[in-house]
């Protein structure tokens, strides 16, 4: 087998190497996943600098050891990392790294990840799942695992499923309809950060969300945990549904486990689509995304732009209310062109407003202004601008 050395932060690890990124693959290292583990070490460090005391992490998928190996050896506090994998190769390799970059405190096991975080209840105060498809078989095992003001940190790459495109798993898997739109993205992080909530819940725990995002082909999800059963109680009502219409754009959010919700959208009489049941709380934390923005120019990350990018755009809608609504698909509707984002940004804040952008889409903007305002304002832009050019012809 030939194998490649890269750097990445403050690591170097030897890497086997192949010509696709495939789970197929005799050790699974993806290196369009570099942005996440950079986010992942500035999320770590802030974490660490919360808590009072050293951290113990557990990445239960680690595949070439990368993702633990940065945690111990670029976060201040670390007291031990455990990498896991079933992958004899892997476990080989995973040890070769470690060895490499002179670390004594990581721990490389061979083990089911859901037997190594129900065999170690209560060891670790962060739990990695990274795996290749779908978190939800090992969201269960974390939940009974993690303590209270431990750390989740979830990625899902079946966005298909959660974005709609392929409705049946997601209701097998998830336990919620997806909708397929555009702001599918972001029902599909509501509907995971729905089923990790509702999991956490049968252990009394409730989940405090931090920093939510999709990036590429991937959600990624970062929450606190806390415990007892009135705050998981009052929690649980942050779940919800969306209800769309796919003729006039129109949506609404109902909240609580069996709200009434009408067939018909009350504005144009057309059937509604409705996705849930999902979290339709905060997905971000403006407070620990500040303090990670605060982070990232002392770490050595290779995407470090890439990461400001993302964390200021997920700082700015962090108070914003949920799904948004795409200028161009609103302009398609109305048959019209679209209007600088920035210029109708600025009509909808001076008309009471709030109006922020969103890292989920370029041509997004989250607000709580109703739709036939918005809509007002696209065409009023429209009309000043070809008078404009009416004039001086």
């Amino acid at each position: 087998m030939d194998y490649l050395l890269i750097d990445e932060g403050r690591v170097r690890i030897k890497i086997p190497h192949y010509e696709k990124v495939s789970s197929k693959a005799p050790v699974f290292y993806n290196p369009a996943m570099e942005l996440n583990r950079d986010l992942s070490v500035a999320a770590l460090t802030t974490y660490s600098q919360i808590c009072d005391e050293d951290i113990a992490i557990c990445d239960a998928f680690t595949g070439s050891g990368i993702r633990g190996i940065r945690y111990s050896k670029e976060i201040e506090g670390v007291s031990m990392a455990v990498v896991n994998d079933l992958n004899p190769l892997a476990v080989e390799l995973a040890r070769e790294n470690i060895a490499k970059n002179g670390l004594t405190n990581v721990k490389v096991c061979r083990k089911d990840a859901n037997l190594l975080l129900r065999t170690c209840r209560g060891k670790f105060d962060v739990v990695d799942i990274d795996p290749f498809g779908t978190p939800a078989p090992y969201v269960e095992s974390t939940a009974s695992s993690l303590k209270a003001g431990g750390l989740i940190c979830v990625t899902a790459t079946d966005t298909s499923a959660l974005c709609g495109t392929y409705k049946n798993p997601c209701i097998r898997k998830y336990g919620a309809k997806p909708l397929r739109n555009e702001y599918c993205h972001e029902t599909g992080i509501r509907i995971l950060a729905g089923f990790l909530c509702r999991t956490f819940s049968k252990y009394k725990k409730y989940l405090d969300f931090q920093l939510s995002h999709s990036t590429e082909h991937y959600m990624r999800i970062y929450a606190l945990v806390g415990k007892g059963a009135k705050n998981t109680d009052k929690s649980l009502e942050n779940m919800g549904y969306i209800a769309y219409c796919p003729k006039c754009l129109n949506r609404h959010v109902f909240r609580g486990l069996t709200p009434r919700i009408p067939v018909k959208c009350p504005e144009c009489g057309e059937a509604l689509a409705v996705s849930g049941p999902l979290w339709s709380g905060k997905i971000q934390d403006s407070d620990f995304i500040g303090n990670m923005l605060n982070n990232v120019p002392d770490l050595n990350l290779n995407t470090e732009s890439k990461v400001l990018k993302l964390l200021e755009k997920c700082y700015e809608e962090s108070d914003a209310p949920p799904s948004f609504y795409d200028l161009h698909t609103i302009c398609r509707k109305l048959k019209t062109s679209a209007p600088p984002l920035n210029s109708t940004m600025e009509l909808i804040k001076d008309g009471g407003y709030q109006v922020h952008r969103t890292h989920f889409n370029p041509n997004g903007v989250k607000t709580d202004a109703p739709l036939p305002f918005i809509e007002k304002i696209i065409l009023k832009i429209n009309r000043d601008a070809n008078n404009k050019e009416s004039n001086l012809s």
